[in-house]
């Protein structure tokens, strides 16, 4: 470890152990980026406002927000799991309140059914991420790419977690866990079909089909969780509480590196509260950015069109050259910079220096008006580039960024801050 990283690390240390963090000192080297050693956990939640600046209030803090998540995950998960118990009853007594086809928008079992939509769109999203981010035999080149990078343990979201949810896995809670309500709604919906008749029959899916989504995943011991399960769950809670907005695609994207980051510090006692304060943390984080997901929003002044039209606005003034090229070429804002700001480039860089970016999106005082200006790094360090290419070129440079060394890129940002 050389003498500038220890250095750094007792920097972080000083700050981080005072009874009143100094938010400026933190914000300046949080911008620097963290590392394990550097207790990443409080310093992420007091930038995203999960902890308060003093440090006494922090037991009682995490304390209360940690029960108030359980109480989530007791009325959202497991108390449902009581209606879906009443099939097991006899027909007798089953009243018209307790039965699934009551037409009632607000009986439990139309909720229960609603609530089954959105889990099956969460989990099919949060598979799908991790597969793309995880599996190191079916990731090829990627997955090379991370070996060669030395980068985090691949595998990490399949591997089970060391904090499994006890509430959750508890045998005397009746209720069925989101992995088996998706497990079981979907080979309904695979295997139950109606003919041009009307007459429902039952089939087995095709030998030769492509595997379920249900198939990708080494199923775990009772008792045992993975932790995409754990992200799948945030995802869940967050939507029940949030119906205005509830899931949409992309926030799979948004929870995975905060989870991450929390189920992975050296300090076992933020390990183990990795969910709830995860679950806080990615609620703080879309109270700033959610407006991106809101289509109703596109167009205001606060909607991602705004923002995009930012980063081309930027470039003009920093680049001219640049601009007018892509203005002839009709490379709009939309083709790459829609995912760039809506997911904050979680789908342009590999897990670590993803975080490594977030680091000084979180630590910037101006919030994300910095990543409209790391979006616009990004266009001028291809400069030579798009100026050579054609629109084809250009747009697969964009939609597969080249630039790996993310330091350099907000090297590069910074710069532009600096300059205005």
């Amino acid at each position: 470890m050389s003498s500038l990283h220890k250095s750094r690390i007792a920097d972080f240390q000083d700050v981080l152990k005072e009874p009143s963090i100094a938010l400026e000192k933190l914000r300046e080297l949080s911008f620097s980026g963290g590392s394990p050693e550097l207790c990443p956990s409080p310093s992420v939640q007091i930038l995203l406002n999960y902890l308060p600046l003093e440090r006494a209030s922090w037991t009682s803090i995490l304390a209360k927000q940690r029960e108030l998540y359980a109480q989530f995950l007791r009325e959202m998960i497991i108390q449902p799991g009581i209606a879906k118990a009443n099939m097991g009853v006899s027909r007798e007594d089953v009243t018209f309140e307790d039965h699934p086809l009551n037409p009632n928008p607000d009986s439990r079992w139309n909720t229960y059914f609603k609530d089954n939509e959105v889990l099956l769109q969460i989990d099919k999203d949060v598979r799908k991420e991790m597969w793309r981010c995880c599996g190191p035999v079916r990731l090829g080149s990627l997955a090379a790419c991370w070996t060669r990078r030395l980068c985090p343990d691949i595998s990490f979201f399949q591997r089970a977690t060391e904090y499994p949810c006890l509430l959750i896995l508890d045998p005397q809670n009746e209720f069925e866990t989101l992995r088996k309500r998706v497990e079981q709604t979907t080979l309904k919906s695979q295997t139950v079909a109606r003919n041009r008749s009307g007459v429902t029959n039952m089939s087995s899916p095709q030998k030769n089909s492509v595997p379920s989504s249900l198939n990708e995943y080494e199923v775990l011991p009772n008792g045992c969780e993975a932790h995409w399960e754990v992200v799948e769950r945030i995802l869940f809670i967050y939507a029940k509480l949030n119906p205005g907005i509830a899931y949409v695609q992309g926030m799979n994207e948004i929870v995975g590196p905060l989870y991450y980051t929390f189920a992975t510090d050296p300090n076992s006692e933020w390990k183990e509260h990795a969910e709830a304060d995860t679950f806080f943390c990615f609620t703080n984080l879309m109270a700033e950015i959610r407006d991106n997901f809101i289509k109703s929003l596109d167009d205001s002044q606060c909607g991602i069109t705004y923002k995009m039209e930012k980063v081309y606005s930027t470039l003009k003034d920093k680049d001219v050259e640049l601009y007018l090229k892509l203005q002839e070429q009709n490379i709009k804002p939309q083709f790459f910079a829609f995912r760039w700001l809506t997911l904050l480039l979680s789908q342009e860089f590999l897990l670590p220096d993803v975080i490594r970016i977030w680091d000084s999106l979180f630590a910037d005082d101006n919030r994300f008006d910095f990543l409209l200006l790391v979006c616009c790094a990004m266009l001028m360090l291809i400069r030579e580039q798009l100026l050579e290419g054609d629109f084809t070129v250009n747009m697969r440079l964009l939609q597969d960024y080249p630039i790996t060394d993310v330091c350099q890129i907000l090297q590069k940002a910074k710069e532009l801050q600096d300059s205005k």
